[in-house]
């Protein structure tokens, strides 16, 4: 039943309690930010007076609310510190699983050297995408751009390779000519690929001080290279991630997980809807999925647009342009 087809008279109220005052004071953000936020995306009315918050609004919407805070207060008691973006992913996880224990999801840190806050799912399939890499040898990650498919798997190889559970990371990416031929590019063929592989770079750099990646770069220890140069090699002790495998051919997929040596983990992340091969061309992350699904040792998670983890606005886009790419399918049948 939607919310327009009730009365007045159908709302209720109640009241949530914290006693410890900083517990208090990170749930409600600076100048109520996280409350007013709560107030926006469900629907309540949130009153604060002492360390008591009365919400108001429709049965379900106080359920989902009251949820929220006591799940997120839980989390700030064991240290964790809340920011407006927990408050969104904790309103959609619990709206779609009211049973979800937060703690259990956005407690799962990847450790590593961040020179930010550490690294932690903030969906139910971001969690069983880093459980799945940390259980199997290949994993893939199929979803829309924004879902944290490359990211929280570089944030995973760097924690093992902190660990030395791994000896390098290498990074690839297929370098796809979107509009422009390489070899009109200036530049040797480092140059002409180091655009299409920046995206690695600066997710790397996000995870890492300069000086540390830089030094790490230099030594080989990471490497960051275009698809074609794993033709021929054999990657024992490594931690490889193929990112947009999207724009993969078959030939270069089969070559890259076979590719894969002793104590190594692949982990394979591509958007199936976003292809730039040529027309005509079969995407060889499409082919893989219908390959090789059923064998023991290997992952599919499937994000979709409600995982996606940047700025709210890019959810929005993305439902924006599904819409519109339906209508238009629509449209020509």
């Amino acid at each position: 039943m939607k919310k327009a087809t009730l009365s007045k008279s159908e709302t209720v109220s109640k009241r949530f309690t914290v006693n410890d005052q900083e517990v208090f004071r990170n749930l409600c953000g600076e100048k109520n930010s996280h409350l007013k936020l709560l107030e926006d995306k469900t629907g309540v009315s949130l009153n604060v007076r002492g360390n008591v918050i009365t919400i108001q609004g429709y049965k379900w919407e106080i359920e989902l609310a009251e949820n929220v805070l006591i799940q997120l207060a839980n989390l700030i008691r064991s240290n964790y510190q809340v920011y407006p973006s927990d408050i969104e992913y904790a309103i959609r996880i619990l709206s779609d699983n009211p049973e979800t224990d937060l703690k259990k999801v956005f407690k799962d840190e990847i450790l590593i050297s961040s020179k930010k806050k550490l690294i932690a799912p903030k969906s139910i399939n971001q969690k069983r995408y880093i459980e799945s890499i940390r259980r199997y040898d290949i994993v893939f990650g199929i979803g829309p751009a924004g879902t944290g498919k490359t990211y929280l798997a570089m944030a995973m190889a760097i924690s093992l390779l902190i660990k030395k559970q791994i000896d390098r990371i290498i990074l690839t990416r297929p370098a796809v000519e979107a509009g422009e031929k390489l070899g009109f590019l200036p530049g040797d063929i480092y140059e002409k690929v180091n655009p299409y592989l920046r995206p690695l770079y600066d997710a790397l750099h996000d995870m890492l001080d300069f000086e540390t990646a830089s030094r790490l770069l230099e030594q080989g220890v990471i490497e960051v290279a275009p698809l074609a140069f794993m033709r021929g090699r054999t990657l024992n002790d490594a931690f490889v991630i193929l990112d947009e495998a999207q724009n993969a051919t078959h030939e270069q997929m089969k070559m890259f997980l076979t590719r894969l040596g002793f104590s190594s983990k692949a982990v394979i992340t591509g958007d199936i809807t976003q292809t730039d091969l040529p027309q005509g061309k079969v995407s060889g992350l499409q082919r893989a999925i219908e390959i090789l699904k059923g064998i023991k040792g290997i992952e599919f998670v499937y994000f979709s647009k409600d995982d996606v983890v940047r700025h709210p606005l890019v959810q929005e886009i993305i439902e924006a342009y599904d819409a519109y790419e339906k209508k238009m399918e629509e449209r020509e049948k």
